[in-house]
């Protein structure tokens, strides 16, 4: 009984395009849709939260940096972020 080769998962994909005529075939980026104006102003709140949150995050680097203990810091940052942020981090997690 003859074993069949195995065939990688690009070389499978460039047999296809090839096959399917989408070899070296570029796709243009989508244009972006017209905002409506709520989706305008919910932006803007979006990006004025994404600010505050990091200047929170500048300030706890700051703390840290100064030598304080974590313990402090971290309630600095829990409450500079009260209100725009999910979570005990400000909506950052990471490992420690």
């Amino acid at each position: 009984m003859k074993h069949k080769p195995k065939i990688g998962l690009a070389a499978m994909l460039a047999c296809v395009s090839l096959l399917t005529g989408t070899a070296g075939a570029q796709t243009t980026p989508a244009k972006p849709a017209a905002t409506k104006p709520a989706d305008d102003a919910h932006r803007k709140d979006d990006i004025a939260k994404h600010r505050q949150m990091a200047r929170a995050h500048e300030e706890a680097a700051r703390c840290l940096e100064s030598g304080e203990r974590e313990s402090v810091c971290q309630e600095r940052l829990r409450e500079a972020c009260k209100g725009i942020a999910v979570g005990r981090y400000c909506g950052m997690r990471h490992a420690h």
